[in-house]
């Protein structure tokens, strides 16, 4: 291994600072291209689920059936 201890890793030669906080940018940019459609889909499912239960609410109330009209 090019370091003898996990100091010299973490510190890479006065680097460390730098490199790790690049290494750390680059993991929160990945998490978040990765979560953030994963969030909007949830969202938008729950969103759809959410309109499809108010409009069979409403139609309940009005005596509507659409299921008859395809």
């Amino acid at each position: 291994m090019y370091f003898e201890t996990w100091s010299a890793v973490w510190q890479m030669d006065g680097h460390g600072p730098y490199v790790w906080a690049a290494y750390s940018l680059t993991a929160f940019v990945i998490f978040l291209l990765i979560a953030s459609p994963w969030f909007r889909a949830r969202q938008l499912t729950q969103a759809l689920r959410d309109d499809a239960h108010r409009r069979a609410a409403k139609a309940s109330l009005t005596g509507e059936n659409h299921a008859s009209e395809a």
